[in-house]
């Protein structure tokens, strides 16, 4: 499952690059007033009297990106219920070097707009974009020890849980209860609906789009209502192994006492039936959380976290702008990013270990931990998704996208060199 998980996040971190690059040459180009039109195209529907009409970007940062953070959700829930965070001792690393690289680049930021109206963007460097960060551990390949990809992985997740509570606590607009009140009726009916059993996957679609419209409506940004039906998925298999395993033979031998042929069941329905239970007995054997993963991933990777670079990244870079990033704004990412993940990520698991509560990973070093604490300063996808939450003034927001690109290719830069001098020259084969 890990293997599957980090070769999806690898793959899809370039078409991601792809996207970005193409949004950056599109702003800058002379074209670059088609990229403004064509972002703010206006999409939507009306019925009676009601009507919701968003911009294009608007429906992917809201729409989308709610299935981005019900993925995250599902991710977050499994590593708390049977991965990495599921005991103290497994969570105290990663978490630990989450709390610090998301507090340490929040100060630095802080430290350098405090009580000015740039203030607001305190979170956008708190954020790690996994995609980008494993990314560019996998170009090691099996120099790389598993503990680390693990490690790294952990780590990114901690941080996800983080960057959403901050979204949900700190970048939400005045909260209007009856919509609120809405959304816990439509979670209750998806909690009935798994309780009583029902399978169907439209009632599921229509009660999760309902969450989804109370939410968009309550004040709290949209894409909390991902991670809210995330939490309503079972991570377990309904049946226990020996049940399936029953059931699966008893089935499997009513079938070989027949004459089974690809059209036999047609006019058989004991075979049918037998066929029939051991597809629902599979089905119930595989956690649901575990399956839309798995069939969400590649969405997420290739389409939803690249759509969302194409709108989002394309900010104007101007004659001079290595000079716009000494503004408070992109300094404080900047600063945030390259140092305050390094000093908070390395600092924070040095205390955790030294405490007693965590141990380094197996065949991992001190300076491949400094090596993936900078791959955590690349914070693209969440750090631009947390700006556009921050800011309703597009210069401060044109500032900040400068300041997040810059940071995240300086932190990867600094990343890669340092876990290339530090990786060793030949695979270990422990660490395949």
């Amino acid at each position: 499952m890990f293997d599957r998980f980090f070769h999806s996040e690898v793959s899809g971190s370039f078409v991601l690059m792809a996207c970005t690059v193409v949004a950056l040459f599109w702003a800058n180009s002379p074209w670059s007033q088609s990229y403004a039109d064509f972002t703010h195209v206006k999409v939507g529907f009306s019925w009676g009297g009601a009507s919701l009409y968003m911009s294009l970007q608007h429906w992917i940062n809201d729409a989308l990106m709610a299935i981005f953070f019900f993925v995250v959700g599902l991710e977050v829930k499994r590593e708390i219920m049977v991965g990495q965070l599921s005991s103290l001792k497994k969570a105290a690393l990663p978490v630990s070097a989450a709390v610090g690289g998301m507090v340490v680049p929040a100060a630095f930021y802080f430290a350098m707009n405090a009580g000015g109206p740039a203030a607001p963007g305190w979170g956008i460097p708190m954020a790690t974009d996994i995609a980008f960060a494993l990314g560019l551990l996998a170009l090691f390949g099996s120099r790389a020890p598993i503990g680390l990809k693990v490690f790294l992985t952990a780590l990114a997740i901690a941080d996800d849980i983080g960057a959403v509570l901050v979204i949900a606590f700190f970048y939400t607009g005045n909260l209007k209860f009856g919509a609120l009140a809405v959304t816990g009726i439509f979670m209750l009916l998806i909690a009935g609906a798994r309780a009583v059993g029902i399978r169907r996957t439209g009632i599921y679609l229509l009660l999760a789009t309902g969450v989804w419209l109370s939410v968009l409506t309550s004040g709290i940004h949209a894409t909390v209502a991902g991670i809210l039906v995330a939490m309503l998925v079972p991570i377990r298999a309904k049946i226990e192994p020996e049940s399936f395993m029953q059931r699966a033979k008893d089935r499997l031998a009513e079938l070989e006492s027949t004459t089974l042929t690809r059209d036999s069941m047609v006019r058989d329905n004991t075979q049918l039936h037998a066929l029939d239970d051991i597809h629902e007995a599979s089905g119930d054997m595989i956690p649901p959380g575990l399956a839309l993963e798995h069939r969400l991933h590649p969405v997420q990777s290739f389409l939803i976290l690249p759509l969302f670079a194409l709108f989002n990244a394309g900010v104007y870079l101007g004659g001079d702008a290595l000079g716009q990033t000494t503004d408070p704004i992109a300094l404080g990412i900047i600063l945030g990013l390259v140092l305050g993940k390094q000093i908070g990520v390395l600092g924070f698991s040095w205390l955790s270990i030294k405490s007693g509560w965590a141990d380094l990973p197996d065949g991992v070093n001190w300076r491949q931990i400094w090596g993936v604490s900078c791959l955590a300063g690349v914070g693209f996808t969440m750090s631009l998704f947390i700006a556009e939450l921050a800011f309703d003034d597009p210069t401060q927001i044109a500032k900040a996208k400068l300041g997040i690109l810059a940071a995240s290719l300086l932190a990867g830069v600094i990343g890669y060199s340092i876990l290339r001098w530090s990786l060793p020259k030949v695979a270990n084969p422990a660490s395949r």
